[in-house]
């Protein structure tokens, strides 16, 4: 499928008022992410590298023990099994999201919906 409407995408909730939809291929997995303001994506970690870069609003990432504020047009790399949180400041967040290799549960979540 080289061509997606993201809009046409069901949403998934992975946690309290944050939102993906999460089109792949075999390798590469896109994550458009809505957080709302105040919500935030705990810490955690997984072995997949992930990037991404801010499209609106302002969000502060911590990987882990550095904490930045990040607005649109902002990149950052997360390593493997790194720790790592995200929240929206101020209003809410959109961005996107990179992991390779792709996330297996948020297939299997997709599938539920």
């Amino acid at each position: 499928m080289p061509f997606i409407d993201l809009w046409k995408i069901k949403p998934q909730e992975i946690c309290p008022g944050t939102r993906i939809r999460a089109p792949h291929g075999k390798n590469l997995m896109l994550s458009f992410v809505e957080i709302d303001e105040g919500a935030e994506v705990p810490l955690h970690n997984h072995p997949h590298e992930q990037g991404g870069v801010v499209l609106e609003g302002t969000m502060e990432l911590v990987i882990g023990s550095e904490s930045r504020i990040l607005e649109p047009g902002m990149l950052y790399l997360i390593p493997s099994n790194e720790p790592h949180l995200a929240r929206a400041v101020g209003g809410p967040v959109k961005a996107l999201d990179v992991f390779s290799p792709i996330r297996e549960e948020y297939i299997a979540q997709e599938d539920e919906l």
